[in-house]
């Protein structure tokens, strides 16, 4: 049997299992625990009457930016649809240490396509980074940040909800597992 761009075999093979839905949870898991760290800090600056007409002009701005770039086009068009194809690629050619790592193989960080991973951990690396230098900043311009993050990030949360109903059903993800053919 030929395998489809998506790397399944057929319908009944791109129903996500547990161990798919695992992979997906944990990747559900993390967006939340940053969601839920971030949001007091993002809050914090109307709480605390910091904002002027120039921070508020810039927060939303920044939210609209975040929503549409990171949660529309990054969230929803590439990464959550490629995290529930990895997981429906998974559910049908599960392996014990993929399982056991489902979220981080369902994030492409590895046994994945050499641009996969590349892209995968550049974006690990650059979120790490990014997260380092925005600790740094004094409020309000970090709860402005945070703000337009949380807005981002509950977008993907969202997106992955969605997504993986259709993989719980069977549908094809609109993008390729990126996983290797080996």
């Amino acid at each position: 049997m030929t395998r489809d761009a998506h790397g399944s075999r057929g319908r009944g093979d791109r129903r996500l299992s547990l161990v798919g839905l695992w992979g997906v949870v944990g990747v559900v898991a993390l967006l939340v625990n940053a969601i839920v760290r971030l949001a007091p800090l993002a809050i914090e600056p109307f709480e605390t009457d910091m904002l002027g007409a120039g921070h508020l002009a810039l927060l939303a701005g920044w939210v609209a930016f975040s929503a549409y770039v990171e949660g529309y086009r990054a969230f929803q068009k590439q990464f959550a649809p490629r995290v529930v194809a990895r997981a429906q690629h998974l559910s049908a050619h599960p392996r014990l240490v993929h399982a056991l790592l489902a979220p981080a193989y369902c994030m492409g960080l590895f046994h994945a396509t050499r641009k996969r991973l590349v892209v995968s951990w550049s974006v690990t690396v650059g979120v790490i980074g990014l997260v380092v230098a925005v600790r740094s900043l004094a409020q309000p311009w970090r709860g402005i940040i945070d703000a337009g993050v949380v807005i981002a990030l509950a977008w993907g949360v969202l997106a992955l909800g969605f997504f993986t109903l259709r993989g719980l059903a069977g549908h094809a993800m609109p993008v390729s597992a990126d996983v290797p053919n080996v």
